[in-house]
């Protein structure tokens, strides 16, 4: 066996084996850290904009600001938190923009490990991993959709994001003003039929409850992802077998006067064929175990330091392509028109 011929057969084999293990690991890692934090902000009901992701990330502010006090009359309601969400060039990290008083009031509240609210239109509240990967304290500043803002505060994460802006400043970023980019509801007790008349309220809109939401937010409610990651998996299946066939190819290559000194002593071309087979058999097992050792070391980094890196958002671009088509990249914040929109805007007019 050809040592650095192997090493590079068993590294490629590897290989595959890692990218399948990371991406199939970090789509789970993802949509369950996002199930967590939607869960953590408080609410029972999300409006958004139609057509929209359920992604937030990908949310563009649209919907009108006034619609908060349409949904603040109906009956059921307990709080209504509208929140702009924006997302940061340099990391691509995912920002809120909110009504401080009435996002907290969705809960029990932010978890302060230091500091308290916005005093200032330039301050931020970031939560205690962001804070920690970003090395952040109660007063030092940040920069953020590049602007520079002081930490005001730093909490518990779990969320919804990991920074939180004042709302009319992340309007003026997103060049939003009076709009929103979804809308949190609290009801007091009723959820379905608090549902029922925003159905009503506002027809076209996305409104679905947080348990909906949870439900959706797993692999095995989304069919239209298990082809992607098929497809995926099937890639690296495929391209592992051509190595392994290579490497077969070339081993017979090297080694025709061995077989046939094999075959002059009386070796049947089964056994011949066998102990070809057995060295590549060894080459996939040397390889797999390299993948799941690279894997394993990967693994053993917080999911969330990847948000500091481009990985996070890559997954979660896609995510969104494989759940719906090629062309919905054009829901990226920044694509401020989504189809239907003027429609939903000529009848907010009209209310």
């Amino acid at each position: 066996m050809h040592p650095l011929r192997s090493a590079f057969s068993a590294a490629a084999i590897g290989l595959q084996v890692f990218l399948i293990l990371l991406i199939v690991g970090l789509t789970s890692g993802i949509l369950s850290d996002w199930r967590a934090r939607a869960e953590g902000v408080g609410a029972d009901i999300i409006v958004q904009p139609p057509n929209s992701s359920i992604f937030f990330s990908f949310s563009s502010a649209v919907i009108p600001q006034s619609q908060v006090a349409r949904i603040e009359k109906l009956r059921g309601i307990d709080e209504v938190a509208p929140v702009v969400v924006v997302v940061d060039t340099t990391t691509l990290g995912v920002i809120y923009g909110i009504d401080y008083a009435r996002f907290n009031g969705l809960s029990a509240g932010f978890t302060f490990v230091s500091g308290g609210a916005f005093t200032g239109p330039d301050d931020v509240i970031a939560d205690d991993l962001a804070a920690q990967a970003r090395k952040l304290s109660v007063g030092s500043n940040v920069s953020l959709m590049n602007r520079n803002f002081r930490v005001s505060g730093i909490v518990v994460h779990g969320k919804g994001a990991r920074f939180f802006v004042p709302m009319e400043t992340a309007q003026e970023i997103a060049g939003a003003a009076k709009r929103v980019s979804m809308i949190y509801v609290r009801s007091t007790g009723n959820t379905e039929a608090v549902r029922t008349e925003l159905i009503r309220l506002l027809p076209g809109y996305r409104i679905r409850s947080m348990a909906e939401y949870m439900s959706l937010m797993t692999s095995s409610s989304l069919p239209e992802l298990r082809p992607f990651l098929r497809s995926f998996v099937g890639l690296g299946v495929v391209i592992s077998f051509l190595v392994v066939l290579l490497t077969m190819y070339t081993l017979v290559l090297e080694r025709r006067r061995e077989i046939g000194i094999l075959k002059a002593i009386g070796a049947s071309r089964l056994e011949i064929c066998w102990l070809i087979v057995a060295e590549a058999l060894m080459l996939v097992a040397l390889g797999v175990v390299v993948g799941l050792a690279g894997a394993d070391v990967v693994g053993g980094f917080h999911v969330h330091a990847f948000e500091e890196v481009a990985v996070h958002r890559a997954v979660e671009v896609l995510l969104h392509v494989a759940v719906r088509d090629p062309r919905s990249l054009g829901d990226l914040p920044g694509a401020r028109h989504h189809v239907g929109l003027e429609r939903v805007v000529g009848e907010d007019r009209v209310h």
